[in-house]
């Protein structure tokens, strides 16, 4: 069995910095995780929270993972590509995954700059997950209705597709309208960064994007088989094969109480079993393991040990 590629969350980790945005030990953390043999580094996104982020109460151990509605809207959400940008200078192979990148927040031409400029500084090592994500108050503040999220980000990967190609560009449509503009430089890849499509479920939109535009897909949660059996079937219509994309799977940390770390052992436990149903990378997110922050270059360390333990 091959020895996994592991990918490390660097969001949501300020547990370890008392509640700061660190953002130099994280660049500092990107540094020692690809010292320590990872594969890459991954950093969500949100622009504003309002109270919605709230709603539902906020997680009881502070070290889980944040889901829409169970976070206090205080928490640090550094922008994620000004932070990749910054990753990107002081490492050399480590990829870059943009995830949850929330399109319709933006005009797609200028995201499309944003994206390939970190494309092209990082030559070639940025993933970019495109998303709507959830927060009707997000979406208030910046002015953008919530209902067109959906057909924002359709648009937003169909004029992506089309700058990263020959210029001039023209694109007309309900909500972006342009004429003979010249989008230079490009990305580092003809066709753009990769693309990654993933979240709860297996919704038509979302197996829509993985088939036109996909090269990875990172799903929240386990997948069940007859969403895997829908996949397959839409990538083989389409021409292309599943086994093209790199799947993303996640180790699930168990939390004994609400003060504790969770035990790394356990929440590796369940990769040979994901390995065998087609993922190849895996997510972990350190502050769930450790409270040491000048420990995360030793549990990377660990985590790289344990896993090719597991897969010999």
């Amino acid at each position: 069995m091959t020895t996994p590629r592991m990918q490390l969350v660097l969001s949501e980790n300020w547990t370890m910095t008392g509640g700061r945005a660190d953002l130099p030990t994280v660049i500092r953390w990107a540094r020692e995780a690809e010292d320590a043999g990872f594969d890459s580094v991954m950093i969500s996104e949100h622009i504003v929270l309002g109270p919605d982020a709230g709603a539902g109460g906020v997680m009881g151990n502070p070290r889980d993972y944040a889901l829409p509605g169970n976070q206090d809207p205080r928490t640090p959400w550094p922008s994620s590509l000004m932070l990749l940008s910054a990753i990107a200078a002081v490492t050399d192979r480590l990829r870059l995954a943009a995830s949850a990148v929330i399109a319709p927040l933006r005009h797609p031409l200028l995201l499309a700059r944003e994206l390939g400029t970190l494309d092209l500084l990082s030559e070639g090592r940025l993933i970019v997950l495109p998303n709507v994500s959830w927060s009707r108050d997000e979406y208030a503040a910046l002015g953008v209705p919530f209902s067109l999220r959906g057909k924002l980000l359709d648009e937003h990967l169909e004029i992506w597709a089309k700058v990263w190609g020959p210029s001039p560009v023209s694109h007309e449509s309900e909500h972006y309208t342009f004429q003979d503009v010249c989008f230079e430089p490009k990305a580092y890849r003809p066709d753009g960064p990769r693309l990654c499509f993933g979240g709860a479920g297996m919704h038509d939109a979302m197996v829509r994007r993985i088939v036109r535009y996909g090269h990875a897909f990172n799903p929240l949660g386990r997948v069940k088989p007859e969403d895997m059996r829908k996949l397959k079937t839409a990538m083989a219509a389409a021409g292309r094969d599943i086994a093209d994309l790199e799947m993303i799977g996640s180790t699930r940390a168990v939390f004994p109480d609400d003060d504790s770390c969770a035990d790394l052992a356990q929440a590796l436990e369940p990769l040979p079993e994901q390995m065998a149903q087609g993922f190849t990378t895996f997510c972990v997110k350190p502050s769930q393991f450790t409270d040491d922050p000048n420990g995360v270059g030793a549990f990377c360390r660990e985590v790289m040990r344990r896993v090719e333990s597991l897969t010999v």
